[in-house]
């Protein structure tokens, strides 16, 4: 059976336009449109669609509103629409903040630059959102932000990259100066495929007391809510430095950067090249780039690269997790969280092989069960763990002494 979408937006050129695009694709189908929030809190009752896309900008009720309404009397996933500009990521975050699950472009030159793989991404994101329930921990913040568009935004993680990574790492291409990752052969080595674990309570996670050097999180769709939920639980003076990988344009991690800063008692920072690691901070990749590590001395620096056209995510979890393989080898706790798609697999891999731990998120506390899927099925992931369960999991494990 298709799934059923409600369309809201206050332009008759885009309701139509996006309703084409919807009716393309036999898994999909309009059961309504709305020309402002008020008809989609109504017609949201009505039609019980299973996805919604929503404009931010309408009369009479804008969007932000509306998916308050909507998630508070019939929760429902809900994908924004939005503008690349710093109103239009400020917009996006609040609606996020609502309980919308995820964004695109409103304009479809921003999501790709070829047309059909526009069309292609909007099905292909409605329809991971419809196979999905709307999951709602306590109380939190902010979903999805995820984009794409090779040379300037980073993409959703629903397709696995054109190129292997170990053909990336070792072509140079993101090794700029003297920065240089991890080989081929460390890449490949071979790792048993095994089930993915069970969910585990937090009673039965016990610290391994292993010593750490960096804590790295990588996520997509579902990111947001998922980084807010763990990072407000870190104390001041969270002992590690934090490393964030979220796929999220260029004209949105500094506004989130900032909104976690203003809501965590750790510092939150969107990273710069040449930033030195410090002990109860959080850097954020930058949106269209790539983020890796090097040691320096006793601790570590980033570097912020372009990496190269045509790889899918910028930025790109393997990228970083990768680079922190070689930087500080088994002394490194990567999480990877909700997301689309495989990204953080390969680079999981590097890390679990230089001694690394390697967590993931449980499906049932996902909003795509993706990404921590793909880590936790090739054997990868040492626990699985909800979501409410991550930050206690996390403190515990990387507490000193």
């Amino acid at each position: 059976m298709a799934i059923k979408v409600l369309v809201v937006d206050d332009s008759s050129f885009f309701r139509r336009r996006v309703s084409e695009i919807v009716n393309q694709d036999p898994e999909l189908e309009v059961v309504a449109v709305a020309v402002n929030g008020k008809e989609a809190i109504d017609m949201a009752a009505k039609f019980k669609p299973q996805v919604i896309t929503m404009d931010i900008e309408m009369p009479v009720m804008d969007g932000i509103s509306a998916v308050r309404e909507i998630m508070a009397s019939n929760p429902t996933p809900i994908l924004m629409f939005s503008s690349l500009t710093h109103d239009g990521a400020k917009a996006t975050l609040d609606a996020l903040e609502a309980g919308a699950l995820d964004f695109l472009p409103k304009r479809f030159e921003d999501i790709a630059t070829n047309k059909d793989d526009a069309i292609s991404l909007l099905q292909q994101r409605i329809k991971a959102l419809g196979k999905r329930r709307v999951y709602r921990p306590s109380p939190v913040s902010t979903n999805t932000l995820d984009s794409r568009r090779p040379a300037s935004l980073s993409q959703s993680s629903l397709r696995e990259p054109h190129r292997p990574l170990s053909s990336r790492l070792n072509s140079g291409s993101l090794t700029q100066a003297g920065s240089s990752l991890p080989t081929r052969s460390q890449l490949n080595s071979t790792l048993e495929r095994q089930p993915a674990p069970a969910a585990q309570s937090l009673s039965t996670i016990r610290a391994s007391g292993k010593q750490y050097k960096v804590l790295l999180i990588g996520t997509s769709t579902g990111g947001p809510v998922a980084l807010q939920k763990v990072l407000t639980a870190f104390p001041a003076n969270y002992p590690h430095p934090i490393v964030l990988i979220q796929h999220m344009p260029a004209a949105f991690t500094p506004a989130f950067a900032a909104r976690l800063n203003t809501l965590c008692k750790i510092e939150v920072k969107e990273a710069q090249n040449g930033d030195v690691l410090r002990a109860g901070c959080a850097y954020l990749a930058p949106g269209g780039m790539q983020l890796m590590l090097e040691r320096a001395g006793m601790t570590g620096r980033l570097k912020v690269v372009a990496g190269t056209s045509d790889m899918n995510y910028k930025p790109s979890v393997d990228i970083t997790f990768a680079s922190a393989s070689k930087a500080f080898g088994g002394d490194v706790l990567a999480v990877v969280l909700t997301g689309m798609g495989a990204d953080g697999r390969e680079g999981a891999r590097m890390l679990k092989s230089a001694g690394a731990t390697i967590w993931a998120q449980d499906e049932a506390s996902c909003v795509v069960y993706g990404m921590p899927q793909a880590v936790a099925s090739a054997g990868l992931a040492a626990h699985s763990i909800a979501l409410e369960n991550m930050a206690d999991a996390i403190l515990k494990e990387t507490s000193r002494g």
